[in-house]
């Protein structure tokens, strides 16, 4: 049989990186795409070390037409498509009374409409193949965390939309995987906006909150703490190799103990206390 052809997006870095190169060291045709094609460097050369293969594609999943072409593309050249893996995010750190309604738009856009765009789009190749429909959210889009409100309404909105299709798509063939990784280290954290923000809230009565959240944040996404990419990518690549997938995935122990916490948590109480502790300044 043909190796199963499988599309994941945002791949320039990080995990979408990782499990581009892990899913082709599994045996699985791979087409990595990015949105600037000119940061392909890391990915080519990690490939090469793997001694594997990519088919290496621009997409922006905010643009439609990209997306429709990349999409029919992969099945003319290929003749299939049995998995996509939606991984392209966007991060945002910020809060509403200082942000511009605009940001909340973009973070929405990358991260539940790109989603959505590409999903309707592929849907119709999965079912014909019987295929699988991966999605990384985050413990994000299951607990709301301070000064991420952008970026935890899109990916709650994932999480929302990705649950009610599970049942459906089982209903034609499809399986859906949600995948919520935990703090992870990569590039991700420290290109969310956190300087800007920091800049924003200097002189505000938020400014002592924003710094506490900043600095614990930072110091839970270094390499010495966090979640490696590869660790990610290869909870990723189980999804995408065993027979029967779980519909929710948290790939580490920090990240299930979290989500636990927010699905045992009926009066939002515990949550509540968990993060609060997260801007204190006392």
């Amino acid at each position: 049989m043909a190796a199963p052809v499988v599309l994941i997006t945002g791949t320039s870095s990080g995990i979408g990186l990782a499990t581009a190169v892990a899913a082709a060291a599994q045996g699985f045709t791979v087409v990595a795409t990015m949105r600037d094609p000119s940061r392909a460097d890391a990915l080519t050369s990690a490939a090469q070390a793997a001694g594997v293969e990519l088919d290496i594609r621009a997409l922006d999943v905010t643009d439609a037409e990209a997306a429709a072409s990349v999409v029919s593309g992969v099945v003319a050249d290929h003749g299939r498509l049995d998995m996509l893996v939606n991984n392209a995010g966007v991060g945002h750190v910020g809060t509403i009374e200082l942000d511009d309604i605009a940001e909340y738009r973009s973070a929405m856009e990358v991260n539940f409409f790109g989603v959505v765009a590409l999903t309707k789009l592929a849907l119709p190749h999965l079912r014909a193949s019987r295929g699988r429909l991966i999605t990384v959210t985050s413990v994000g889009g299951v607990v709301g965390q301070p000064f991420n409100e952008a970026y935890c309404a899109a990916k709650f909105a994932a999480e929302g939309f990705l649950e009610s299709l599970a049942p459906v798509a089982a209903s034609v063939g499809v399986n859906v995987v949600i995948v919520e990784p935990g703090a992870v280290a990569t590039e991700f954290a420290g290109n969310a906006g956190v300087d800007a923000a920091l800049a924003l809230a200097a002189g505000t009565d938020y400014a002592p909150a924003i710094d506490a959240y900043v600095n614990r944040t930072l110091a839970q996404f270094s390499p010495d703490t966090a979640q490696t990419p590869a660790g990610v990518a290869d909870a990723i690549v189980a999804a995408m190799s065993v027979d029967s997938p779980a519909i929710r995935i948290q790939t580490s122990d920090s990240a299930r103990a979290f989500a636990g916490a927010k699905i045992a948590d009926l009066d939002g109480s515990r949550v509540s206390g968990i993060t609060s502790g997260w801007i204190a300044t006392d």
